[in-house]
């Protein structure tokens, strides 16, 4: 099968490589949409720590079911339509026992520690598996696990309808949350520096927008919540904070990265710093909410690529001027 590989950080290869076979209970995917997302990113740089060389990338996908281990449940079929959660938890450690596999010691992900789906085929546990409804495109399949790391993010942050809550970011992921947020309630103030993305944010239900903080009307925000990753963003966002608010890190920052806060207004603004880590029991919810268009994928897909323009692609999403990239592998 032809795949997308990173040989080493920094390089990409299409090449020609096995085709996967399934364990007994792990099914063959024959891929059909995979999102780019922004660990793809770190992991082609070298900057995500768990990431082992060579390694084909890709956990946001979607495609038919084509093979099947002796062990696969009869209902789940060759043929079969399916959006895939790309977490592999190990069951067994302190964090999974307590309901927290996202946080597992043993933590490992499909196109981020083993061979994922910028490839022809996958081969994942049938369990991670979760059929698409008939209406479902490929393109919205994939748009699942993204929304799954959303819909975990507004569980940790909490919301309360009527809030003002302050987006930092809006490429696809902020523009998933003001979504989200929209749709508990809240009333959503998005930033970020590319003022053509601010048009979609409040298409997508967004009641303010500006380029930087500074141009907002008011600040004294219930919660904040930093996208980008970007050490300035994340200040900004707590300096946007009003008195008992809360800074939610949803975006990922190099492992190096360091912020500097007040602790004297931590403790006096009793301010609230949550963190939020990829998908815990949301992918079920998240294909609810793409299926019913609670979330419209669609609004935020703006560029496809076939598999052997991955390299053109990538350079797309670090140009900043896309928001949801996707690569279809049947091109």
């Amino acid at each position: 099968m032809r795949a997308a590989q990173i040989p080493t950080p920094g390089e990409i290869t299409i090449s020609d490589v096995p085709d996967p076979k399934p364990l007994p209970h792990e099914v063959v995917v024959e891929v059909a949409r995979t999102g780019i997302c922004g660990t793809d990113i770190h992991i082609l740089a070298g900057e995500f720590a768990p990431t082992p060389y060579p390694i084909i990338p890709g956990h946001e996908f979607s495609g038919t079911v084509v093979a099947r281990g002796s062990e696969v449940p009869a209902d789940l079929a060759d043929g079969t339509r399916v959006a895939v959660d790309p977490s592999l938890y190990c069951g067994h450690c302190a964090y999974c026992r307590a309901g927290r596999g996202n946080l597992c010691e043993n933590w490992n992900a499909v196109g981020d520690t083993v061979d994922g789906a910028f490839a022809q085929y996958v081969s994942v546990p049938a369990d991670n598996c979760y059929v698409m409804p008939d209406g479902m495109s490929f393109a919205q399949g994939a748009f699942v696990e993204p929304v799954s790391c959303a819909v975990h993010g507004v569980r940790r942050l909490g919301v309360e309808a009527g809030e003002r809550i302050l987006i930092l970011g809006a490429g696809s992921m902020g523009l998933v949350l003001t979504q989200l947020l929209n749709a508990a309630g809240a009333q959503v103030t998005v930033v970020d520096m590319v003022a053509d993305k601010l048009t979609t944010a409040e298409k997508l239900g967004a009641v303010e927008t500006a380029t930087s903080t500074s141009g907002l009307s008011r600040l004294g925000f219930d919660a904040a919540v930093d996208v980008t990753g970007a050490v300035p963003a994340v200040h900004d966002a707590f300096d946007a904070l009003g008195r008992g608010g809360r800074l939610q890190i949803f975006g990922v920052a190099p492992a190096e990265s360091r912020i500097e806060l007040s602790p004297f207004r931590i403790y006096n603004d009793e301010i609230t710093i949550v963190g939020t880590m990829a998908v815990l029991n949301s992918f079920a919810p998240a294909l609810d909410l793409v299926a019913r268009r609670v979330v419209d994928a669609d609004a935020i897909l703006s560029h496809t690529f076939g598999l052997g323009e991955f390299a053109e692609a990538i350079d797309m999403v670090k140009s900043g001027g896309s928001l949801k990239v996707q690569i279809d592998t049947r091109q």
